[in-house]
């Protein structure tokens, strides 16, 4: 199957719709478009052909009634269309091939019930035609969102209880057991660690360090090799102060939590810049409120015993290790120019330095790796017995060199299945190490999610903190997003550019982005 074209007659659906699809055919393409009627889809299905070989699956979603008073951008072509205005009495899904209607069912729906929950009733109608047409089940149920335990955490504060959150879950968005089970313990512990965090007047602090010793294959975040920016690193870092001096000001009088240096890779800084961006993170913030500070030491070819001992000296509590994989054949396909002795090597200096709280991020999914490669790496980890890991399933954005030259790398295997992920957890609960958060992604290998596991009292709150969006994330650096939280139904989001020859040059410009966000935030 080459292509799956989805025709709906109602805008501001057409996400959800589209991740849901490709929730259940993650190599295909997915395109919708929105028209006007029942009647001009069936035009255009005439147009087309039916059982066109470049449409081998048709879904058709209409909302009735049919009236067309609204416009509409085709996703497909960005023509306008005349989208109906009217109350929804009603929700048709039909599944087409060359065979002609595979699938039909259609839902009514009470007037004047809201968005919200017109696009709850039009996922699971989706979502069962796509469960009896595929024949398969996913673990998330028809949920699509990065944030899965925002529902249970919300139900949580209303005062629900454990069984009618599950019950609720299970009905609404066919979560599977164990999913919902995990998402409610999860949001539970949550609960508990953030219990004397100060949402309404603290706030977090992300810096953004963005060089890496090399780029992985995987990899789409905002990162650069270093080799190529080796000596613009003390320029980058002026821009940054700048920043820093104009941020602190600005969040004069708040109380700030935690702290987060990641990238790229922060540890690729020599160990006298490290020392200088974090002297002038000490004189600039207060840290008298501070409950955790993490630096993203990450690649283990970047760590050194002087870098150690500048974290150490500057009283950081928390860092992050990060071999992804245990396997060495795996690490030279994605890129990683690093050896396991090397993860080992600095696991073991980072302990000897007195750090009591180490994170390990594992990637499950990645290129050729099955079960056995997979507990391999867990049972080297579980050697090491880190202070907590976090699993993530691999997801491969659009940016990602694998996406871009998949023709390339075709002949790779991602796999990634209940059993693998089960596996894990296991592996996780024998070193002591509980859920405390947990995210999803788009386009991630099996649809399942990432983890975070910790030891008590070891959990990465920043880590929760951002996912939950509870509270404010001040965000310093190229490529960071400042999130500022006015209530719960209302987030905004100030962007510092991503290219780091922009970032520095247009920094005046990245501090009158931020006054301008922040004027009316200050003053609420």
């Amino acid at each position: 199957m080459n292509m799956i074209t989805v025709q709906l007659n109602r805008q501001n659906f057409e996400y959800d719709v589209h991740s849901l699809v490709k929730a259940f055919y993650p190599e295909q393409e997915v395109h919708i478009s929105c028209v006007g009627s029942a009647k001009e889809m069936q035009t255009d299905r005439d147009i087309q052909g039916k059982g066109s070989d470049q449409e081998p699956l048709r879904l058709v979603i209409c909302f009735l009634p049919e009236a067309c008073e609204a416009d509409c951008k085709s996703a497909d072509t960005g023509e306008e269309q005349r989208i109906s205005k009217d109350d929804i009495s009603g929700i048709s899904v039909r599944f087409e091939t060359a065979q002609g209607v595979m699938l039909f069912d259609e839902v009514s729906v009470e007037p004047g019930t809201q968005r919200k929950e017109i696009k709850n009733i039009l996922k699971k109608l989706l979502y069962q035609l796509l469960v009896r047409y595929t024949g398969a089940e996913l673990p998330w149920g028809n949920l699509t969102g990065i944030r899965p335990t925002k529902i249970p955490m919300s139900l949580l504060e209303q005062g629900w209880k454990n069984s009618q959150i599950a019950q609720y879950m299970r009905d609404t968005y066919y979560t599977s057991r164990e999913k919902t089970a995990l998402a409610i313990m999860i949001a539970n512990r949550e609960r508990h660690i953030m219990q004397d965090i100060n949402f309404k007047n603290g706030y977090s602090l992300y810096v953004g360090i963005p060089f890496c010793p090399s780029i992985c294959l995987y990899c789409s975040f905002s990162s650069s090799p270093l080799h190529l920016w080796r000596d613009q690193v003390d320029t980058y870092l002026d821009a940054l102060c700048k920043e820093i001096d104009y941020a602190s000001e600005a969040f004069a009088g708040k109380e700030l939590n935690t702290v987060y240096i990641g990238g790229g890779t922060p540890t690729t800084l020599e160990p006298y810049q490290m020392d200088r961006l974090l002297t002038k993170l000490e004189q600039r913030f207060c840290f008298d409120k501070l409950r955790e500070f993490t630096v993203e030491a990450g690649r283990p070819d970047s760590i050194t015993k002087e870098k150690l001992e500048v974290l150490r000296a500057h009283g950081i509590s928390r860092i992050s290790i990060n071999p992804q994989t245990m396997n060495q054949k795996t690490l030279d396909l994605i890129g990683r120019r690093h050896t396991v002795e090397q993860t080992e090597e600095a696991f073991y200096l980072a302990r000897e330095l007195g750090f009591d709280n180490i994170n390990m991020d594992l990637i499950v999914g990645l290129p050729g790796e099955e079960r056995a490669e997979v507990e391999h790496t867990m049972q080297e980890v579980s050697r090491l017995d880190p202070d907590s890991i976090t699993v993530h399933s691999l997801a491969v954005k659009r940016a990602a060199r694998l996406r871009l030259f998949k023709e390339e790398h075709k002949e790779m295997t991602m796999t990634n299945n209940a059993q693998i992920m089960d596996m894990t957890a296991e592996y996780a609960q024998k070193l002591g190490l509980y859920p405390y958060y947990l995210y999803r992604q788009k386009n991630m290998a099996g649809n399942f999610e990432n983890v975070g596991y910790a030891k008590e009292g070891r959990e990465g709150i920043y880590n929760i903190l951002i996912m939950e969006e509870l509270q404010s994330i001040l965000a310093l650096g190229a490529g960071a997003s400042t999130k500022l939280v006015w209530a719960k139904d209302r987030i905004e989001r100030i962007e510092n550019v991503k290219d780091i020859k922009n970032y520095i040059e247009r920094i005046d410009e990245m501090i009158e982005r931020k006054r301008a966000g922040l004027h009316e935030w200050n003053a609420s």
